[in-house]
């Protein structure tokens, strides 16, 4: 039996620092920020909003009426930079969701966790038949692990904070759901230590107080990285959207947030009009939500048709390249899920 994506949404973090704020900061001119990196504003947590509470949020809506006992399988597919470390946070979502008959647990692939999370529960209930309904959902604040005085730091600028949740099920043949057709992954460990957080980990023990310059993400050789991403990483992204898509044509992009000037590389290189995937210079780069907030955005403003191809593509760092496909026969948010995209 085929799976599908039968509800998603998103819940935004309240807060809002614009590009002139971070053009101030790091010393550039306001244009480089949003024009350059397409940093118009993005989206913020208070200091008492926490990844798991955005997780759950988006969660909520994204059941909307179903029985939150119903639910399988809860896959978190937020940031590691979470509440607590060493700590699983689906199961604190099971908790505060009241899933009491799910399986719960984490996941962590950087940025691409989502697509990761959504290849993981297609394939899991391909292979479960006792399972029905899988539950992705994640939330991210590591806009706090910024330096904007850090300038080998610049492309990690458009972090922001927020959450999302996927409701993957299996579905009837034929039932005009959207299908996940397929996905695709490339790892490359060339790249697995080029961006840190030295403080953490058993490396550099935090059981004293760290320095607090050694609590942001920091990249150790920002010139060798360029070069060797620069080599392979528009190809890779056009190698998993093509993939995925399985040679059929796509009919929009959910793309992660990334430079304008890589964004529309991608969007040119596979043939695509602009219209057919969304900039999000008004929110950030939130890491797995950013493509479910793309969809949902389209979805919104009409962009979409029965029997499109959709590709939600992104990068982690490490690095992964990935990218997932479904074909949309109708809209995944809720009216209250959109509502919350304001």
């Amino acid at each position: 039996m085929p799976v599908a994506v039968v509800a998603a949404a998103v819940s935004l973090a309240p807060g809002l620092e614009r590009g002139e704020d971070i053009a101030r900061q790091a010393g550039l001119p306001v244009a480089v920020v949003t024009d350059k990196m397409g940093i118009v504003q993005k989206r913020r947590a208070s200091a008492d909003l926490h990844p798991s509470a955005l997780a759950v949020a988006a969660a909520r809506h994204a059941l909307g009426d179903r029985d939150p006992r119903s639910v399988d399988v809860i896959i978190w597919t937020g940031s590691e930079y979470k509440d607590h470390i060493v700590w699983t946070a689906a199961i604190h979502c099971q908790r505060e969701l009241g899933c009491t008959n799910a399986v719960a647990f984490d996941l962590s692939a950087r940025c691409s966790t989502g697509i990761l999370g959504l290849k993981l529960a297609a394939d899991l209930l391909a292979t479960n038949p006792q399972w029905r309904r899988v539950l992705l959902c994640g939330g991210h604040r590591t806009g706090d692990l910024v330096d904007y005085s850090d300038p080998n730091t610049r492309f990690l600028y458009n972090l922001a904070d927020g959450g999302s949740a996927v409701l993957v099920e299996r579905v009837d043949e034929g039932a005009g759901d959207n299908v996940v057709l397929g996905s695709a992954i490339i790892t490359d460990g060339a790249f697995s230590k080029d961006v840190i957080i030295p403080a953490g980990g058993t490396m550099a023990p935090t059981r004293a107080a760290p320095a607090a310059q050694e609590t942001f993400l920091r990249v150790p050789d920002p010139e060798g990285m360029k070069q060797r991403l620069d080599a392979v990483s528009l190809k890779n992204f056009l190698k998993v959207i093509r993939d995925a898509a399985g040679g059929e044509r796509i009919g929009y992009l959910a793309l992660l947030h990334m430079k304008r000037s890589a964004h529309d590389a991608i969007v040119a290189e596979l043939g695509l009009r602009p219209e057919q995937s969304i900039y999000l210079d008004h929110y950030g780069h939130f890491g797995s939500p950013d493509q479910v907030l793309s969809l949902g955005l389209a979805e919104q403003r009409g962009l979409l048709k029965p029997g499109d191809v959709v590709v939600f593509a992104s990068a982690g760092i490490g690095y992964m390249w990935a990218a997932s496909a479904i074909r949309w026969q109708g809209p995944t948010f809720s009216r209250a899920a959109l509502a919350a995209l304001a």
